[in-house]
């Protein structure tokens, strides 16, 4: 495949192109799910080609195709030079890309155990045996487990001399019980975080040592009283905080949505370079960092898609806006000298653009554990885990639930609740966090799901955190009967 790469750039820049890249990558993903004693779902599909980007008067073109022959390879450089011809008569303005010197490196995941070396039967009975022991609790009548497997093999070449492979494998197992009652059902999910390790990462006895607290929480959800509508203090797991982080963070620090290049799925954003090193983002104890370096991070592939090394930067420092994620091209519209990294193709069929990094808000500074936050905290509400959510087009106006609620009493937890769900405005948020837990409790969730661009590209990131409070925040009933 990558003596098929050279052959696209060769030809394109023969064909006049000022800038070209070829992308050759292998994929190759296992997704396995079980529902009660049955396999519900198997699947694993394997997929080879190669993307041609380029660049002529100004404009990009792009082609892509699963080719096997030095003519295929030539054939779609030669339609990604006639696409930006055709483009750049309707420019505005030309694309530059900000310099990245070229380097020749290659890179690879930690991976001790192949997950495709291993059975299906292994995978299949380990998913079957995490159902029978959530069902064995009484009141629990479904359970359902997942397990997603995935490789990227890729090959990134470039007309100014990049000469770059990686090679990344991605691991992440969990499941849910289902506790059904006469009027209602309510769930309670485990779900370790998902990495770029091997088959290591699904921890089987991890898996099975918290099946029983899963099966009775999730008995005791469907029993639990509705939460009473009001203010509240709210201690958040890392979970939870992944998805939030993730969606009033994440997504609008994507900087071709604040310069409102991207516009589908909720795609503008509040935090636009006027306000870059101005505006505060959240309290003093609030700090994003974004590291493309993170070991077993979902984002640490190296390089993107670009040709840029994984970069350690910072988003929000001491509750500042300080960063963005951004691409080669749109870097230079605020002045950046050098791209982060941040631009990435889902495929080898899809054009690179700008995506979340590994985010990580960071833990605290001072030793402070989870039980010592809650008995600080006296009165409030205890979420774990991610539900469902909503934000507006800028980023800013949000809502979002959770797995499981607790009510918190005199510093301790006094019961689960349900339909809980929290809303604010993304700094009014982040503004009231005023404690984090220490770097003991810090896990690096993340998310495995990510949707962007039209047409729609799936992508993966780390979000780490440790349980961190915040003050006063307006907690609503989801659902009132």
């Amino acid at each position: 495949m990558m003596d098929l790469a050279k052959v696209a750039l060769d030809t394109a820049t023969a064909r006049g192109a000022q800038y070209a890249d070829a992308r050759a990558c292998t994929y190759r993903s296992q997704n396995l799910s079980a529902e009660e004693a049955r396999v519900s779902g198997i699947s694993d599909d394997e997929s080879r080609g190669i993307g041609v980007r380029v660049l002529v008067n100004g404009a990009w073109g792009f082609a892509a195709g699963a080719v096997e022959r030095a003519e295929g390879a030539m054939s779609l450089a030669a339609e990604a030079v006639e696409v930006a011809k055709a483009s750049a008569r309707l420019m505005p303005k030309p694309v530059e890309l900000v310099p990245e010197p070229p380097r020749r490196e290659r890179f690879a995941s930690e991976c001790t155990v192949d997950p495709f070396t291993v059975g299906v039967d292994r995978k299949v009975g380990l998913l079957l045996e995490i159902n029978d022991r959530l069902l064995r609790q009484k009141g629990v009548s479904k359970a359902n487990a997942h397990m997603t497997l995935r490789r990227c093999v890729r090959a990134f070449l470039n007309s100014e001399g990049a000469e770059l492979a990686s090679d990344v494998v991605t691991t992440n197992a969990g499941y849910m019980a289902t506790a059904v009652g006469e009027h209602d059902a309510r769930s309670r999910s485990y779900n370790p975080p998902g990495r770029t390790l091997g088959f290591e990462n699904v921890d089987a006895d991890d898996l099975l040592a918290n099946t029983e607290r899963v099966a009775q929480q999730a008995v005791e959800h469907l029993h639990a009283p509705d939460c009473e509508p009001g203010v509240y203090d709210l201690v958040l797991d890392p979970l939870n905080l992944a998805l939030t982080m993730h969606e009033s963070v994440g997504h609008a620090t994507e900087l071709d949505r604040a310069l409102g290049f991207e516009e589908s799925l909720a795609g503008r954003s509040f935090a636009t370079p006027d306000k870059l090193n101005r505006l505060q983002y959240g309290s003093e104890v609030v700090n994003f960092v974004a590291d493309n370096t993170l070991p077993g991070g979902l984002a640490t592939h190296g390089f993107d898609d670009d040709g840029v090394a994984g970069q350690r930067w910072n988003i929000v420092k001491d509750g500042v806006f300080s960063g963005y994620s951004t691409s080669r091209e749109v870097a230079g519209e605020i002045g950046l000298a050098r791209s982060t990294g941040g631009c990435r193709a889902d495929h080898w069929s899809s054009i690179p653009i700008v995506r979340i990094p590994n985010l990580s808000l960071m833990p605290g500074t001072s030793p402070l554990a989870l039980d010592e936050l809650l008995a600080d905290t006296g009165d409030g509400i205890y979420i774990e885990g991610h539900g469902s959510f909503s934000i507006d087009q800028m980023r800013c106006n949000f809502q979002f639930g959770g797995d499981a609620f607790w009510r918190i009493r005199d510093g301790r937890l006094a019961g689960m609740l349900k339909n809980v769900t929290y809303q604010s405005l993304t700094t009014d948020f982040w503004g009231s966090c005023d404690a984090i837990c220490d770097q003991r409790f810090w896990v690096p969730n993340g998310v495995l799901n990510c949707g962007k661009g039209d047409p729609m590209q799936i992508s993966q990131m780390t979000h780490g955190a440790a349980p961190a409070r915040f003050r006063g925040v307006e907690v609503g009933g989801a659902f009132r009967r």
